[in-house]
């Protein structure tokens, strides 16, 4: 089960493509990888491209909820929904004959910016609630490459309204960073 819809997936696939193209330099990350769809996709893209594909994930399902979350539309998502294993992400890219991508299972706010990579063309955030879309943002200080692009999924889903509220706390503090909105997902290009 694919959480981001085709049309947000086809548009992340755009955003990749106009990096590498532009020759952005650095690897990608995924914070929030559920079960690897978008990854293998991803992983497709890069496929010798010479760039490393890094994920993160709890592998423990959803966080529990901050304030900025509250929202009646999203009453369903519940602490420890949506878990997922890494070892069906590692099985699925070896079915795939995708080089493995570099896992690492954390809570964002257990991660250090020494487990991102040093520099950062590509990053796809979907933590869904506030706290991990704020970690995530804090996670990419200081490794965003000129031209890179960030992008938010659930930046207009109503019912995680966490991911807007920590997506425009970070575009208020980096006020030359433009968005873009498209679908459900927020895109800034650096």
């Amino acid at each position: 089960m694919n959480q981001i819809d085709t049309k947000n997936t086809k548009r992340i696939l755009t955003e990749l493509r106009g990096v590498l193209a532009r020759g952005v330099f650095g690897d990608v990350v995924e914070l929030g990888c559920y079960e690897g769809d978008t990854s293998i996709e991803l992983a497709h893209i890069l496929k010798g491209s010479g760039r490393k594909l890094f994920l993160y994930d709890s592998f423990e399902g959803l966080p529990e909820k901050t304030k900025e979350d509250n929202s009646s539309l999203g009453e369903s998502f519940k602490p420890g929904e949506l878990l997922a294993s890494k070892g069906k992400i590692i099985k699925r890219f070896k079915h795939s004959n995708l080089p493995l991508p570099i896992i690492k299972k954390a809570w964002f706010n257990n991660l250090s910016s020494t487990d991102l990579p040093d520099q950062i063309a590509f990053a796809l955030l979907d933590g869904d609630f506030y706290s991990s879309i704020k970690d995530s943002f804090s996670l990419l200080h200081g490794k965003l490459s000129p031209g890179a692009v960030i992008i938010v999924d659930d930046y207009s889903n109503l019912a995680l309204p966490g991911a807007k509220r920590a997506t425009d706390e970070w575009l208020a503090s980096n006020p030359s960073a433009p968005l873009s909105q498209i679908g459900a997902l927020a895109i800034i290009k650096l």
